[in-house]
């Protein structure tokens, strides 16, 4: 089995094929420094936590993880928060950086025996419908490699070598929501013991915390503009104007050590599976970070990608395989129904016209939904947290 890219993904898979006896390799392309601290996402749903913990891989976000449930909304009418773990399925987050779940799930690939390659690049899958596919690398040497194996699993993300190789057939849906974010990590304490949603006349901007002296930050965005066009001061000024610090409190400041520019998009690839060739995490779809749903999806899909070849490689049952994509794409559509609900309820059209104007009041009808109907926060609170 080649695994292509060690994100979460690749990690989960690759950590559960080897706790089952069945030989496997993953190809990074990053060196393992950048693979344990590329910082992203940061929020954990309850069942991925199950998943980890059923296999093994949940002691360190058991041991540092912090538990999470309030969210607060931030409005030209004001403020409101819900604590959705007492609603819907009354399910919390678990808090635990990306990096951190990361280099857990490295650590133990290497300690079960896993074989990993940094700094090799996946460049080509050949041969998908054949019985032994064979995966093009380059080498960290720079030599040319060739990897065969019986099954590949493209973790490899939007732009990975599993996309560029996909055959005839394949069907990508694909829509650009017409937003883009600022995305800022702040060595800062957090400034609310909540995530923060602020809607306002001047665009969306976001608060979550990620550890106690780390914050993560999004602030709507100029399209086309370079993460550096803005200085940090009025970076600063303009999410304390966004999220009403005035009103509610000022914002704890403190060092930007990234900053990245996010477009908000959603794309879906159909099917996720391709002969021997199997698609993970972003790779078979990407969300956009507005529900906090990308890592968690990948978790999931590698789960269930690793017990269907588990129960063909070792039992041959391919059942399992064949319900793979259908399976996945049940959970993707649904994630991507919650994440378009959420982008339409923090961005609305800055115009005066009048079609602005209705859509704005649509938003301010929802928000006033999830403000004071039950109903609407159980909805709200089961697919925040779900996938």
């Amino acid at each position: 089995m080649v695994v292509l890219g060690a994100g979460p993904a690749g990690l989960v898979l690759g950590n559960i094929l080897v706790d089952r006896g069945i030989d496997c390799v993953v190809l990074e392309r990053a060196g393992a420094a950048r693979v344990r601290t590329r910082a992203r996402a940061g929020f954990l749903a309850a069942n991925t936590v199950r998943i980890l913990e059923r296999h093994g891989l949940a002691e360190g976000l058991r041991r540092r993880g912090q538990p999470h449930s309030t969210c607060e909304f931030r409005t030209e009418d004001g403020r409101f928060r819900l604590d959705y773990g007492a609603l819907g399925q009354r399910e919390p987050h678990t808090v635990y950086p990306q990096q951190d779940l990361v280099s857990d799930l490295l650590t133990r690939f290497q300690e079960r025996g896993g074989q990993i390659r940094f700094g090799t690049e996946a460049v080509a899958v050949r041969d998908v419908d054949g019985e032994r596919p064979e995966v093009v690398a380059r080498e960290a040497d720079g030599r040319p490699g060739l990897w065969r194996a019986r099954y590949v699993a493209g973790c490899d993300g939007r732009h990975g070598a599993a996309r560029r190789s996909l055959p005839p057939g394949a069907v990508r849906h694909h829509r650009d929501h017409g937003v883009t974010w600022l995305g800022l990590l702040a060595e800062a304490p957090p400034s609310l013991d909540a995530v923060g949603y602020a809607v306002h006349e001047r665009g969306f901007a976001g608060h979550m915390a990620r550890t106690s002296e780390v914050t993560r930050y999004y602030l709507q965005y100029e399209r086309g503009a370079p993460a550096d066009a803005w200085s940090a001061e009025r970076i600063w000024d303009e999410l304390e104007l966004r999220m009403r610090a005035r009103e509610f409190g000022p914002l704890r400041r403190g060092r930007f050590v990234q900053r990245s520019v996010v477009d908000l998009e959603s794309d879906v690839l159909e099917p996720l599976r391709h002969g021997t060739l199997f698609l993970v995490g972003d790779a078979a779809g990407l969300i956009s970070p507005s529900a906090a749903k990308g890592a968690n999806l990948a978790v999931l899909e590698a789960a269930v990608l690793a017990d269907a070849l588990a129960a063909d490689l070792t039992a041959g049952d391919p059942r399992g395989l064949d319900a793979y994509s259908a399976r996945c794409l049940t959970h993707i559509w649904r994630a991507q129904e919650f994440s378009h609900w959420m982008i339409g309820l923090l961005h609305g059209p800055t115009g005066a016209d009048g079609e602005s104007l209705f859509h704005n009041s649509l938003r301010r009808a929802r928000l006033a939904s999830l403000r004071t109907s039950r109903s609407q926060q159980d909805w709200f609170a089961e697919h925040y947290v779900g996938v």
